[in-house]
C-alpha cells in the first residue's frame, strides 16, 4: 500500500538547505508573529540581521528574554509588538532602543504584552500541545494580571482551587540556532537549553540555522541529541558563527566585550544607526560580517575541542 503523501512526509523527504536570505524571504512575512529562541546560548543573531536587512515590518516578536537581538530589530524598525517576560542587556543594563520605543515612541512606538518566564514557557507549551491555554500558580501576589488582561483565573473542576491561566502562543515562524542538522532538518542541540523545542512545535513554520550541516547517519548515530525533528522544519541554513555575540557550546564563546560595547552604541540613536548601516545593511551575509568582525576576534572566541565520551547503545 502506497503511503499517502501529506505535508509532513514532504517535509521529511526534502532537502531543505538554503541561504538565510532565501529562508527569511520565503517563510517570514510582514506582520508575522515570530519567536527567535535560545537562552543566553544559541541566539539566532544572523537571522535577526537578515530580517533587518530585508526591512521586514509590523512584526510581533516573542521571546522569554528579548536582549540585544530584539533591541537591534526594534532599532531597525521591524518590531511592532513585543510579547516577553524580561528585557535587558544581560550583565550590563538596559536595552536602549527598546526603552526609547517605549518611553519616547522613537523611532516608533511598540506595544508590550508581559508575562513571567514560566508564563511564557506555558504559553508555548500550550501552543505546542495544541491546547488553547495552560494553568499555573505563579501569578498569585503579582501585579502582572492587573496590567495584562490575557492572564485570567479559572476554577479547577477537580479540586475547586483557583488557578491563573495563559493563552496558547502559536507564532507564525520560529527561528532557532543549533550546533548541527541534517539536510532534512533533524536538528541536534547540546549545552544550555531554552524553549527552542516548544517554540518550534508551537509555530507554523520553522527556520533552523546551524553551525554544521551533517549527513543523516551522523544524526542517527546519536539520536538523544535530536531536539527538533525534521518533519516540522521548513528551512535549514548553514550559518557558522550565526549566533555571535552569544555563544555556541563546542564552537565559540560569548563575546562579552560586544555586550558592553552595545550598551554604549545603543545609547546614541545616531551611533546605533551607523552600526546597523555598517554591520547589517552594508553587510550582505554572515561571511561578510565575520570579515568585518576581524580574524583575530573570531579566533579568540573559538572553542578548544573537548569531546564527549561515546556510549553503548
Amino acid at each position: 500500500m502506497k503511503e499517502k503523501e501529506g505535508p509532513e512526509n514532504k517535509k521529511t523527504s526534502t532537502n531543505k538547505v538554503m541561504s538565510m536570505q532565501e529562508a527569511v524571504r520565503k517563510f517570514l512575512h510582514n506582520g508575522n508573529c515570530i519567536a527567535c529562541e535560545g537562552f543566553t546560548h544559541l541566539l539566532p543573531f544572523a537571522a535577526g540581521h537578515e530580517i533587518i536587512r530585508q526591512r521586514k515590518t509590523g512584526l510581533t516578536a516573542c521571546r522569554l528574554t528579548p536582549d540585544l537581538i530584539y533591541d537591534q530589530m526594534i532599532a531597525g524598525g521591524c518590531i511592532q509588538k513585543l510579547i516577553f517576560s524580561w528585557a535587558g542587556n544581560p550583565g550590563v543594563g538596559s536595552l536602549h532602543a527598546f526603552r526609547r520605543a517605549v518611553e519616547k515612541q522613537t523611532p516608533h512606538p511598540i506595544e508590550l504584552e508581559e508575562y513571567s518566564h514560566f508564563g511564557m514557557i506555558m504559553r508555548l507549551m500550550a501552543g505546542a500541545s495544541k491546547l488553547s491555554f495552560m494553568p499555573l500558580r505563579n501569578y498569585e501576589g503579582s501585579q502582572l494580571p492587573a496590567v495584562n488582561p490575557r492572564i485570567k483565573k479559572i476554577t479547577c473542576p477537580y479540586t475547586g482551587e483557583n488557578y491563573f491561566t495563559v493563552p496558547a502562543l502559536n507564532p507564525d515562524v520560529a527561528i532557532i540556532h543549533a550546533q548541527r542538522a541534517d539536510p532534512q532538518g533533524n536538528t541536534q542541540v547540546w549545552g544550555l537549553l531554552g524553549v527552542q523545542k516548544e517554540a518550534a512545535f508551537a509555530s507554523k513554520r520553522v527556520i533552523v540555522a546551524v553551525e554544521e550541516v551533517v549527513a543523516p547517519e551522523v544524526i542517527r548515530a546519536d539520536p538523544n541529541r535530536t531536539l527538533i525533528p525534521g518533519f516540522i522544519v521548513d528551512a535549514v541554513v548553514h550559518e557558522p558563527f550565526g549566533a555571535h555575540p552569544s555563544y555556541v557550546q563546542g564552537s565559540y564563546d560569548r563575546d562579552n566585550y560586544f555586550y558592553r560595547e552595545w550598551d554604549e552604541i545603543s545609547r546614541d540613536p545616531h551611533r546605533l544607526q551607523d552600526y546597523l548601516q555598517e554591520m547589517v545593511y552594508e553587510t550582505p551575509d554572515r561571511s561578510a560580517y565575520l570579515k568585518k568582525l576581524g580574524a583575530q576576534r573570531v579566533k579568540r572566541l573559538q572553542a578548544s575541542v573537548s569531546l564527549s565520551a561515546q556510549v553503548p547503545y
